[in-house]
C-alpha cells in the first residue's frame, strides 16, 4: 500500500505495524496531505515538546520537525560511528512499512555535529560532539508533493488505533492552517560586542604560522555578540533567509526552548544519494559585484581553494573511493557573496555514509591544514566553543541516502541574545586587513539578510 487514501487504509495499516513490531518497536505512519508550507506549520507541530528542526531547501526538498521518540547524546572520537550506529538500529526497527512511501516522506534520524568531538568544559549549555533524534513529527515537502509521519513506541495508552486517529486528524488540521511563513517586524540591535581587535591580534599570528610553514593554511573565526530588543523566535529570523539565500540550506536546530541555531548553509559536506556521494569545495569570497570575477584569477584565493580540492579528493581516495572533480572551480552566488566552487563526487560503495563524513569533516575551507595541528591552534587562538559553528548539520534516512549541511552563515540564539560566527582562511599570500574585511563582510550581510538594522562599517573601505 503506497499511500493510505482513507482513515480506513491508515487504520489497517497501523494494525499490521503494530502485530509485526517487536517489545522495541516504534511505529512510524505516514499519509499525504495538501501541499503546504514546513517553515509555516512548524509551529503546530510542536505539542509541548522543546526539540525542532527545520531543512529548509525550498524550491526543493523541506522537511520539518518536533519532538523526540528516540534520541542521542554523546562526545569523543568516535561520534560518527556511534551516530551511525544509532541511526541504523532506529530506522530498522520502525514498523508500519515505513519505506512504503515516496523519497520526501520517508523516515530521518536528525543529525547535528559539533566542531570538535568534546566541548572543553562540561555543562549542560555545553554543546555535545553529536545530537541525533528520530522525531516524533516528520513533515516533508518536496514541489507539490507532501507527507505527514508520526512516529512512536505502542505501550500503554498509544495503541495502533490511537496513532492511526492522531495522524489522520493532525494532518486535517494542517490543511486547514495559514501557510505563509513567518514575517517578522524589524528588530533593534541594542548592543554589539566588538571583535577586530582580537581577531587583528590572532590573525597576525595566524599568519605568521603559515609563512613560516608551521601551517598551509588556517581558518580563524570571530564571534559577535548582539543584544536584541526582543526575544525572538528561531523561524522568525530564518524566514528572510529564503528571500536572501535562496541558493542555500536554511537550518535551524532547537535542542531546547529559547536556544537555537540558525544558518543558511551554501555548502555540503556530503550528500548521498542512491549510493551517488557529493562534497562540495567551496573557499575563496568576494562580493558579489563587479569585482567577483577576479577570484577566478587570485592566487590566494585560487590556492586556498585547490588546498580544499585536493584534500577531499585525497581522503575520499583514502577511503577506497574514485571521486572525480572538475578541472577548474566555477563562481557560486549565494546572496550578496560570490565563492569559488568544486563539486566532487564518487560511488559510494560499501561504506557507511556516516564514516565518509567523520573522514571528511573539518574540510580545510573551515579549519585548515594540517587537520590536527589546526585543530590545536584554533582551540588556542579563537576565544570561543565553536559549538555548531562549521560543522555538519542534516539527516540520513532509511534508505541510506544522506545530507550533511556545513553550518556556515549561522547564528545562535539565546534569549535576547544572538551570537554570530563568521570566518576567513588564512594561506600564504593573506593580509590581516584583507581577511578582517572579509570576515566583517560575511558578518554585515548575514545581519542584514536578518533582517537587523547595521551600523556603519567599522573598517576603512569595507564593502557593505
Amino acid at each position: 500500500m503506497l499511500a493510505p487514501d482513507s482513515f480506513t487504509d491508515l487504520l489497517a495499516l497501523a494494525s499490521e505495524g503494530a502485530r509485526l513490531a517487536d517489545e522495541e518497536g516504534v511505529l512510524s505512519l505516514a499519509v499525504p496531505m495538501a501541499p503546504r508550507d514546513p517553515m509555516a506549520l512548524l509551529p503546530q507541530l510542536e505539542g509541548g515538546e522543546s526539540f525542532r528542526f527545520l531543512w529548509d531547501g525550498a524550491p526543493g526538498l523541506c522537511i520539518a520537525a518536533s519532538g523526540r521518540t528516540n534520541s542521542l547524546e554523546l562526545s569523543g572520537p568516535r561520534r560518527f560511528e556511534l551516530a551511525q550506529r544509532f541511526a541504523s538500529a532506529s530506522l530498522s526497527r520502525l514498523a508500519g512499512q515505513p519505506d512504503a512511501c515516496p523519497p520526501l516522506a520517508r523516515p530521518r534520524v536528525l543529525l547535528a555535529f559539533a566542531f570538535f568531538d568534546a566541548p572543553l568544559e562540561s555543562s549542560t549549555a555545553a554543546i555535545p560532539g553529536v545530537q541525533a533524534v528520530l522525531p516524533r513529527w516528520q513533515l516533508s515537502r518536496h514541489g507539490h508533493r507532501c507527507w505527514l509521519r508520526l512516529q512512536r513506541p505502542l505501550g500503554g495508552d498509544v495503541t495502533a488505533r490511537s496513532l492511526a486517529e492522531e495522524l489522520w486528524e493532525t494532518a486535517r488540521h494542517l490543511e486547514r492552517c495559514a501557510t505563509e511563513p513567518p514575517r517578522a517586524d524589524r528588530i533593534a540591535v541594542a548592543l554589539r560586542s566588538p571583535w577586530q581587535e582580537h581577531y587583528r591580534l590572532a590573525a597576525a599570528r595566524a599568519l605568521e604560522l603559515v609563512e613560516g610553514d608551521a601551517l598551509q593554511k588556517l581558518v580563524l573565526a570571530v564571534r559577535q555578540q548582539l543584544s536584541l530588543s526582543t526575544t525572538p523566535d528561531p523561524l522568525d529570523l530564518l524566514a528572510p533567509l529564503r528571500r536572501h539565500q535562496s541558493g542555500s540550506c536554511r537550518l535551524m536546530w532547537q535542542r531546547s526552548v529559547g536556544s537555537a541555531l540558525i544558518a543558511a548553509s551554501p555548502e555540503r559536506l556530503l550528500t548521498v544519494r542512491q549510493g551517488q556521494l557529493r562534497s562540495d569545495a567551496l573557499a575563496g569570497t568576494a562580493p558579489a559585484d563587479g569585482r567577483a570575477a577576479a577570484l577566478l584569477q587570485s592566487t590566494k584565493d585560487r590556492l586556498e581553494h585547490e588546498l580544499v580540492v585536493d584534500t577531499i579528493t585525497a581522503v575520499l581516495t583514502r577511503c577506497g573511493l574514485t571521486p572525480h572533480r572538475p578541472r577548474h572551480p566555477r563562481l557560486a552566488r549565494h546572496g550578496q557573496l560570490v565563492h569559488l566552487h568544486s563539486p566532487i563526487s564518487a560511488r559510494l560503495g560499501a561504506q557507511p555514509p556516516l564514516a565518509i563524513a567523520g573522514a571528511l569533516h573539518p574540510t580545510p575551507a573551515v579549519a585548515g591544514l594540517p587537520r590536527r595541528e589546526a585543530m590545536a591552534w584554533l582551540r588556542s587562538l579563537e576565544p570561543f566553543e565553536r559549538g555548531h559553528y562549521a560543522a555538519p548539520i542534516g539527516w540520513i534516512d532509511s534508505a541510506g541516502d544522506l545530507d550533511l549541511r556545513v553550518a556556515i552563515r549561522s547564528g545562535t540564539v539565546e534569549g535576547r541574545q544572538l551570537e554570530l560566527t563568521a570566518g576567513a582562511g588564512l594561506v600564504p599570500g593573506s593580509a590581516v586587513d584583507r581577511e578582517l574585511q572579509e570576515v566583517a563582510l560575511k558578518l554585515g550581510v548575514l545581519q542584514q539578510q536578518l533582517n537587523l538594522p547595521q551600523p556603519p562599517p567599522a573598517v576603512a573601505g569595507l564593502p557593505l
